[in-house]
């Protein structure tokens, strides 16, 4: 078909009819911009399902959250590529095809000679269609609200072809065991550091933390077998997250448990437990009703970002004073993993990076060597010094001066691994029978509200690895309220914290490239197997206390960088976010330093390490209520004593019944607005909803429409429920595809 050269001649654009010629594929049914503008192009942006269910649209650039501009030919943007590895034509044939565009202008075809046809119909070109694609570039790039969603598949598209197993990817026994152990390895800090650190705070002894730590290794497996099969389905490992320390260490250095004489800890982990399943239950009931789909509208990267960070940067007072009792042990072990992770990161052995991947095991590994080294060298020594007396009954001063070195540096002060037993099986309700305590309990349902937040930021960056769309809100919804359940059964089981997707996922499935769900399954299948060997919780029971602190020191500093990732979905650099980003920082370690020192002298002989003093808040905050109690009639009284949640006096029983509930609002409210966390989700989440902004320069979490779900097969495979039991919850539709 000839091309009529004269501008003034060319017939003015019409109503855009699809191509008529036989040979060509039918065009998709117009949706989003395309319905706006009656425009029905053979090539354009619009989405093009395949088979697989991914999705092909022009590409975006989500560092900058904006569409990445699309080369024109003959005024129509080029076609997208056939399949996800179709590769981009050269900048050479781009630059002369913008030179000829400019040169002849935007080209229409005039209508054929002798055809019988108005030609404002059918002078459309069959190569490309006419001239409106100028005015739907500028209508898409205008739309601040409409050019990510459009667009955001794309990026799946390239990310993919990164990674080396996708979600649903099952290429054998040996590969799936292989990548299996490795994610887990490289995953090994974040699993057993908590009960490292809560165990000796709650009083416990070797043998408790080596109980804990197979507990632990048992929960977890347990539960990621439960979220990859009935809950997100995506491959994220289930453990015991940061986020529920601090509310842990608030609950544990409570008045009441100060003055505790003998082993307290498994009265400690009793209360704990309580407040875990009460706050669990909260979780569920929130993911399971519905009500986090409503909730997901406040949730965005502007929000998660700084509540993830303040997680991480929250504990800058118990890291580098507690490896300082060791200062050349910690210091080497921070050094080797900086090494490893940053200037050997590119390394490969055998294919595999490995010095990336292994950073903290193998800087574990070399330092703990080190320690065993100089412990037998006799570098940790002291004539007249046994590290197995108590300081209270040590006579000698200079004993005295140097047990602390002598506990930190040395490899041989824990006897955790001697006295293991071979066998062990995590049994629930094994500490006792759980305490009910309505003012932990609600420490505890803030704590599982802020792990919600950073498991949707989970969620969504890696769907964007793996599967081949974001969920949709009710398989987000499913997976909150899953995670409820597993946070449930490890509070039977007693692991002093709840299980929630661990925020470190992301960074190891972008590390070690392996997405494939069959792969997280094996390896828990595995991690339950080795929680019931004893000895394996004694080994990891037996880390010197200098090198847990260490590793503490580089798994927050990386939550912390996690979380401030999550703005790479925003325009990172627009005033705006930089100024919630920057106010929610700031409240976050400011306004909870303010309740922290209120009222408590820094000369004063506490029995509380200086490390834990932050988290004795509840004993000196400013918040001092005069509240009395409240009146309840028989109805409410009945129901309270049967959950046993509330402390309940009763008035008198002659009249009618009535109760005094002493509701301690100062502990709550003094150890609630103590944690940075909640400073910095509750700043983030009032300015970011209310300061105008366009979703673009927001970054609003793009979640997959549930019609659009069950259209893609892809989608279906990708999150659909196993077993059939997907049809068995049809009707609810808030919880699923």
């Amino acid at each position: 078909m000839a091309q009529n050269s004269d501008p003034t001649k060319r017939p003015k654009p019409g109503p855009w009819p699809p191509g008529q010629d036989s040979n060509d594929a039918p065009a998709m049914p117009p949706s989003s911009w395309a319905k706006r503008t009656g425009f029905r192009p053979r090539f354009s942006g619009e989405t093009n399902a395949s088979d697989s269910g991914q999705i092909t649209r022009p590409p975006v650039d989500l560092e900058a959250g904006r569409v990445r501009p699309v080369p024109a030919v003959n005024g129509t943007a080029p076609p997208p590529p056939a399949n996800a590895q179709a590769q981009v034509q050269s900048d050479k044939d781009q630059s002369v095809k913008k030179k000829r565009e400019a040169e002849s202008g935007p080209a229409r075809l005039p209508p054929k000679h002798g055809a019988n046809r108005p030609p404002a119909h059918n002078a459309v070109a069959v190569e490309t269609p006419a001239a409106p694609q100028p005015s739907q570039r500028v209508v898409r790039n205008e739309n601040g609200e409409n050019a990510l969603p459009q667009t955001v598949d794309d990026e799946f598209v390239s990310r993919h072809s990164h990674m080396k197993y996708e979600l649903r990817d099952t290429p054998g026994l040996v590969p799936i065991g292989f990548y299996g152990f490795q994610h887990y390895l490289s995953m090994l800090g974040s699993l057993v550091l908590i009960p490292l650190v809560i165990v000796p705070a709650m009083g416990g002894d070797h043998e408790d933390m080596s109980m804990v730590v197979s507990t632990v290794l048992f929960v977890s497996g347990m539960t990621t077998l439960l979220q990859a099969n009935f809950g997100s389905r995506l491959p994220l490992i289930q453990g015991p997250s940061f986020v529920f320390l601090a509310p842990a260490l608030a609950i544990i250095k409570s008045p009441e448990f100060l003055g505790l004489n003998g082993n307290n800890f498994k009265h400690i982990m009793k209360e704990l437990q309580g407040a875990i399943i009460i706050a669990s239950a909260f979780q569920a009931f929130l993911g399971y009703s519905g009500l986090m789909t409503l909730f997901l509208r406040l949730i965005n990267p502007v929000v998660v970002s700084p509540t993830i960070a303040a997680v991480g940067l929250s504990f800058y007072s118990y890291g580098f004073p507690q490896m300082g009792a060791c200062l050349e042990i910690g210091m080497v072990q921070i050094l080797l993993v900086i090494m490893f992770s940053l200037y050997l990161r590119k390394v490969s052995i055998l294919g595999h990076r490995v010095f990336l991947i292994y950073a903290v095991p193998l800087g574990l590994a070399i330092t703990w060597a080190m320690s065993f080294l100089l412990t037998e060298a006799g570098a940790y020594k002291y004539d007249g010094c046994d590290v197995n007396i108590p300081t209270s009954n040590m006579i000698s001063n200079h004993c005295r001066s140097h047990v602390a070195r002598m506990k930190s540096c040395r490899a041989d002060t824990s006897h955790a691994l001697n006295s293991s037993p071979w066998f062990r099986f995590p049994y629930p309700l094994q500490w006792g029978t759980p305490v009910f305590n309505w003012k932990m309990a609600i420490v505890m349902c803030v704590a599982s509200l802020i792990t919600s937040v950073d498991s949707v930021g989970s969620y969504h960056a890696s769907s964007l690895l793996v599967a081949s769309r974001p969920p949709t809100p009710g398989v987000v919804s499913r997976g909150i309220g899953l995670e409820g359940v597993s946070s449930i059964l490890a509070g039977l089981w007693g692991t002093g914290t709840g299980s929630t997707s661990l925020t470190e996922n992301v960074h190891t499935i972008a590390v070690t490239k392996m997405g494939s769900r069959r792969a997280v399954e094996l390896g828990a299948c595995v991690l339950i197997v080795l929680s019931l060997v004893g000895k394996v919780g004694g080994f990891i029971a037996s880390i010197p206390q200098v090198m847990v602190a260490g590793l503490l020191c580089i798994m927050w500093a990386m939550l912390a960088a996690l979380g401030l990732s999550n703005l790479r979905y925003s325009e990172a650099g627009s005033s705006r976010n930089i100024i919630i980003i920057g106010l929610s920082l700031f409240f976050s370690l400011s306004i909870p330093a303010y309740f922290q020192q209120y009222a408590l002298s820094p000369n004063s002989n506490s029995a509380v390490p200086i490390y834990f003093q932050p988290y004795t808040v509840a004993s000196h905050g400013p918040f001092r209520s005069q509240y009395r109690g409240v009146r309840i009639n028989s109805l409410i009284f009945f129901l309270l004593s049967y959950l046993s949640l509330l402390n309940i006096t009763i008035i008198n029983f002659n009249e009618k019944i009535s109760v005094l509930i002493k509701l301690q609002l100062n502990y709550v409210m003094n150890t609630v607005l103590s944690l940075h966390m909640v400073i910095a989700f509750l700043v983030a989440v009032v300015l970011d909803n209310t300061v105008p902004g366009s979703k673009q320069e927001r970054g609003v979490y793009v979640w997959t429409e549930p019609e659009a779900a069950r259209r893609e097969p892809g989608v279906a495979k990708d999150y659909g429920l196993p077993f059939r039991v997907g049809k068995m919850f049809r009707w609810v539709r808030w919880v699923g595809l």
